[in-house]
């Protein structure tokens, strides 16, 4: 039941699980009940003990605290927040539909296929992104065969809402563009 504070942001925090919902869950910290804004609250397991590496973003309206199991996919987050025009929401769902790996892979190989097909930013946002953070992400491996297998589910009349999803359920062991393609039709 701790709060962590780094210059005055919260960097951390730790406490029961309340409840979870679709983007969000409530973390019970010194007998308050803090919500938290996450890609994958789902992760959370209400009545266990959490620790989330935060970022707190204060705008005139408000604050909202932002919560993420690694420090990696919060440090990330905060990268992607630096991009001009880019604000916390659409930083927190481009974490939300692809792993923080492969969207550092996709940015570091300039992929803007993956960003427009796979993320679903628009191309003028992808286009900014990778000419502003291709430099700041080291080499890291996403598989270029998710343009095509996207493709080739909205072809097979997935929406590009439900082809997402099914990519984002591919195992990273499955390589190459048929096993990914299997992986993501056996797991409609």
């Amino acid at each position: 039941m701790q709060i962590l504070y780094d210059g005055g942001m919260i960097r951390q925090i730790r406490g029961k699980v309340l409840s979870v919902g679709a983007t969000s869950a409530v973390i019970e910290v010194a007998g308050f009940g803090i919500e938290v804004h996450m890609s994958t609250p789902q992760a959370l397991v209400v009545g266990k003990e959490a620790v989330l590496a935060t970022h707190l973003a204060v705008k005139q309206d408000g604050m909202n605290l932002y919560g993420f199991l690694t420090e990696e996919d919060r440090d990330f987050f905060e990268l992607v927040l630096s991009v001009s025009g880019v604000g916390p929401k659409t930083a927190l769902s481009v974490l939300r539909r692809a792993p923080r790996e492969a969207l550092e892979g996709a940015i570091g190989k300039r992929d803007l296929a993956y960003l427009t097909k796979v993320v679903g930013l628009g191309k003028k946002s992808a286009e900014k992104m990778l000419v502003e953070l291709s430099e700041k992400v080291g080499p890291h491996a996403h598989d270029a065969a998710d343009g095509e297998v996207f493709d080739t589910l909205v072809a097979l009349g997935y929406t590009e809402r439900e082809a997402r999803k099914a990519l984002q359920n591919i195992p990273e062991s499955a390589v190459g563009k048929d096993v990914r393609l299997k992986a993501a039709l056996s797991n409609h």
